[in-house]
């Protein structure tokens, strides 16, 4: 059995380099070739990382290459990873998995004709941060979980992003932006989800730019850019959860679970890392708590990892960020945006199994 898979990265955008990066971690990820429409940013990446640059036709084309990471903009995630598929290579997809539900079931059941794997992002649940919060609800230390809260509340991109207008497009804004890194994360630790109920809007209908690459310019606003709605899980929960780009501050926790004998504070679910902050009736108080997992660094593309393993073992083993997933957290954000226009609670029909937790005691580079 070959130890390693052979990966070709399509879109050479800002985030590309996380994941050349973070492919460097894991031993079982090759990156041989790499693609964009613009072809002097993909030279310029391939020179970067030694690896070749080539036209998206080439690299679909590329005998070596068995996995795409393909982190176009979300309104051709579903045509180029359709054009993987049809190519032969398994997908690991940028979130969403696609802008529509018809578009990403379409991804899915192509992958399923093909016998071939689907994964999306994000995956920054796999990291040491997340799982070390699993670990802390698998053991029972919070008891039976209740309810919580998720927030994720800004400004906006505007004043920073070098290309934001896409950002207020349909597909984007702060649900389809950031609301997957949330409800991805909030899934691993509680399983999937039930129902929704939530309300929406937008404060603005333009939006002034001004980051230095696009100051002064008018941003029309397509979407909702204000998300307000109540979860609620198989297990269940019930969360609470805002997303928004209307905020110019505010002062809570990203993610707080609470159970029957504990609360929770779980970081940032964009990031890798920590804090963990847990109290207890035993304790009274707040504690920072150790990591029981590794990969605190920025690890983008540990989800393509695990999905090179399961490519690997024939079948034997799931991968976790799988596409499954990616299309209960696209319905999930949809149902918001049903669910506010229809004054209803919004029934969730798809239902994935839970990710399973990493194993403790990792060694750094493999899964």
């Amino acid at each position: 059995m070959a130890d390693k898979i052979g990966i070709g990265i399509i879109g050479c955008g800002n985030i590309s380099q996380a994941y050349f990066n973070g492919a460097k971690l894991f031993e079982v990820l090759d990156v041989v070739a790499c693609a964009d429409l613009n072809m002097d940013v993909a030279k310029a990446k391939a020179e970067e990382n030694e690896c070749q640059a080539q036209t998206v036709d080439e690299l679909l084309a590329n005998p070596d290459v068995q996995l795409v990471i393909n982190l176009t903009i979300p309104a051709v995630h579903a045509e180029v990873s359709l054009a993987a598929l049809n190519a032969g290579k398994h997908v690991h997809c940028e979130k969403p998995l696609a802008v529509s539900l018809e578009d990403a079931k379409k991804v899915l059941e192509t992958a399923a004709a093909k016998g071939l794997l689907v994964g999306c992002a994000p995956d920054t649940f796999l990291g040491g941060g997340s799982q070390t919060c699993r670990k802390l609800v698998d053991d029972g230390w919070l008891g039976e979980v209740k309810s919580g809260t998720a927030s994720f509340m800004t400004r906006g991109p505007e004043s920073w992003h070098p290309n934001p207008g896409f950002l207020y497009e349909v597909g984007a804004g702060p649900m389809f932006d950031m609301g997957p890194y949330y409800i991805t994360t909030l899934i691993n630790l509680l399983g999937p989800v039930k129902r929704v109920s939530a309300m929406n809007t937008k404060a603005f209908e333009q939006r002034l730019a001004t980051s230095k690459e696009q100051f002064g310019k008018l941003l029309p606003v397509e979407v909702p850019t204000h998300y307000s709605g109540v979860l609620e899980f198989h297990s269940g929960a019930i969360i609470n959860m805002t997303v928004s780009f209307d905020v110019p501050a505010h002062g809570h926790s990203p993610i707080e679970i609470y159970g029957t004998e504990g609360s929770l504070k779980v970081p940032d679910p964009n990031t890798f890392d920590g804090p963990v902050s847990m109290w207890t009736a035993s304790t009274k108080e707040w504690q920072e708590m150790p990591f029981s997992h590794p990969y605190r660094m920025n690890s983008r593309s540990i989800g393509a990892a695990d999905l090179a393993y399961a490519i690997l073992s024939d079948g034997k083993r799931a991968h976790r960020a799988s596409g499954e997933l990616a299309y209960h957290v696209l319905e999930v954000m949809h149902a918001f945006l049903k669910s506010s226009d229809a004054g209803a609670c919004v029934a969730i029909e798809s239902c994935p199994q839970q990710p399973e937790a990493l194993p403790l005691n990792l060694v750094e580079g493999r899964l």
